[in-house]
């Protein structure tokens, strides 16, 4: 089996802020990453969320339905309580045959929030990885019998943000737990995408792929921007278009046999969602090429 190529449709449709696209129909949406060569679409927040429905949406341009984003909150709740909050989610993935769970912990997050500034990002108590790591533990192993991995999202903004967050969370947490590597979010964070690839290779279970543009990382940092600040003004862009070497990232994933998602979130007024998903697209197709996952 080879990589698979999805997109997520926040490269048209913004979820955090969907005054981003929001004149951007789903139909088009989903016929120009059809157009493109996307296999596969994540969700968003203009797709039903009812298996017969996302369904009927998908089959008319030939997509698969790759996984969908959850927001948890473990950090407020236990495993037990987590899983029922989880289990309409869960079965929707089922249902649509998806083998893993995009899974970020989001109850003190500001990613969404465009007046708070990345560094009023929520840090983890002193102690705290142990129990978190054991609560997230339990969860994975729950969805994982049921035969979907759940796969992390470390994020901006978020709990699990940096390279030292990231590490810790993967030493607190058991091998049910399967990390999704995003290297817009890693670079972003000031963590190296290629020595995670290198690191957890054997828990990677789904991979995002986004570009950043150096400079705006640079002035979102220097002027403390939000998260959504920094997206707006062009921190993100498509592979190939960035500082990222992705053809480093995926000589460390020899043998990854998942999807690869093409995410990179920008307004869709100043970067043509067709245009650029064309452009990284095409990059991806290169590189994963030259590493033989296609």
């Amino acid at each position: 089996m080879t990589v698979r190529i999805g997109a997520n449709p926040i490269c048209w449709s913004n979820d955090d802020m969907q005054e981003l696209g929001e004149d951007i129909s789903l139909a088009t949406c989903l016929r120009e990453a059809s157009s493109v060569g996307f296999q596969g679409m994540e969700m968003g927040h203009k797709f039903p969320r009812q298996a017969a429905a996302l369904k009927d949406v998908l089959s008319p341009f030939g997509l698969s339905f790759v996984s969908g984003w959850y927001s948890s909150e473990l950090l407020r709740r236990d495993a037990q309580a987590e899983l029922r909050a989880l289990r309409p989610h869960l079965d929707l993935l089922k249902a649509m045959g998806c083998t893993a769970l995009v899974f970020a912990e989001t109850s003190n997050a500001i990613h969404g929030n465009r007046d708070k500034p990345l560094s009023q990002r929520p840090v983890m108590p002193v102690g705290g990885w142990q129990e978190f790591g054991r609560q997230m533990t339990e969860v994975a192993a729950a969805t994982l019998a049921e035969g979907v991995r759940l796969t992390y999202h470390h994020h901006m903004g978020t709990v699990v943000q940096s390279e030292a967050d990231i590490d810790a969370f993967m030493a607190s947490t058991g091998p049910e737990v399967h990390l999704l590597l995003d290297t817009g979010h890693a670079t972003f964070a000031g963590a190296d995408p290629v020595a995670l690839a290198r690191r957890y290779r054997g828990r990677i279970g789904h991979v995002h792929t986004k570009d950043v543009r150096a400079a705006m990382m640079a002035e979102s940092r220097a002027r403390d921007w939000s998260f959504l600040e920094s997206v707006v003004q062009g921190v993100f862009t498509v592979p190939g278009d960035g500082m990222i070497d992705f053809a480093a990232v995926f000589r460390e994933l020899t043998g990854y046999a998942d999807w690869v998602v093409l995410e990179a979130e920008q307004d869709p007024k100043k970067a043509n969602p067709l245009v650029y998903t064309t452009k990284g697209y095409a990059h991806l197709v290169r590189v994963l090429t030259a590493a033989g996952l296609r």
